[in-house]
């Protein structure tokens, strides 16, 4: 356990129409805070904290969820998540989420803002059976440098594997490495400096539903590009280059809010933090 610098391990089950704790257990510099319930369909909320402020040089973080059956949670960060200076050895982050049937994880973390010459890994690997539905989301932002400039950051990696009932549905690979390879060019960010993606599993998502989607959202796509790819496997994943990170939240915020309305008939989702 001591290779890692916070470890976090968080088991929800429903009783009584109502998500709770099975089992919690946080160690280092990895906290949350009690669940919070936002209205009456006992759909719980946790929020993750770094005491530290943010990561730093050789940082190593592993994050365990587990949906028992009919779970309902919403997983988002205190703040943003920063990356400072790491001359030596990346910041490792990994995510393992097992979602039971018919259980619903939202997460919905703030940006993940890269500072000069900082180098980030991401590993997040989702087990879902038949019948859960996921939302999950990622924001990564260009952190201030002395000199003014975008993107003094020397490397940020992501990837997602998503498994269904045990089969490999999706696997997502992003790789920026600005001052080695630039990123202007087609299939990069293309004049932008903010990306945003969602990813959506859930045998409610059909090509009529996320084409209503898109003409719901389409009218905030000034300024921005946005593109949306439906998957083989019932899913579909969202992808935004724009200038802000206010405006890549409110976007995912406009498809969350679609969504839950249409499967659900719920409001969206209202996580203040300021």
């Amino acid at each position: 356990m001591n290779e890692w610098t916070g470890v976090l391990r968080l088991s929800m089950e429903k009783k009584r129409n109502k998500t709770v704790t099975k089992q919690v257990y946080f160690q280092g510099a990895f906290k949350m805070l009690r669940p919070h319930y936002f209205d009456n369909t006992g759909q719980a909320c946790f929020f993750l904290i770094n005491p530290g402020g943010g990561y730093v040089d050789g940082d190593r973080y592993r994050m365990e969820i587990t949906l028992e059956e009919e779970a309902e949670l919403i997983l988002t960060t205190q703040s943003a998540t920063k990356v400072y200076k790491t001359p030596h050895t990346p910041v490792v982050q990994e995510n393992i989420i097992h979602l039971k049937k018919d259980s619903i994880l939202e997460y919905i973390p703030d940006a993940l803002i890269a500072y000069r010459e900082a180098k980030y890994k991401q590993n997040t690997v989702i087990q879902m059976e038949r019948g859960a539905t996921l939302f999950y989301s990622d924001i990564l932002t260009p952190g201030w440098s002395p000199d003014g400039e975008w993107f003094q950051y020397d490397l940020l990696q992501l990837k997602n594997e998503i498994y269904l009932d045990g089969q490999l549905i999706l696997f997502d690979h992003l790789k920026l490495q600005p001052l080695e390879d630039g990123v202007d060019g087609i299939g990069y960010l293309e004049g932008y400096t903010h990306l945003g993606s969602m990813i959506i599993i859930s045998e409610q998502v059909t090509s009529d539903v996320v084409q209503r989607l898109y003409d719901e959202v389409e009218k905030d796509f000034s300024d921005c590009k946005v593109g949306l790819s439906l998957m083989n496997e019932g899913g579909f994943t969202v992808r935004i280059l724009a200038h802000s990170t206010q405006k890549i939240e409110e976007l995912l915020a406009s498809c969350s809010a679609f969504l839950r309305k249409e499967w659900y008939d719920r409001a969206p989702v209202a996580l203040r933090k300021y």
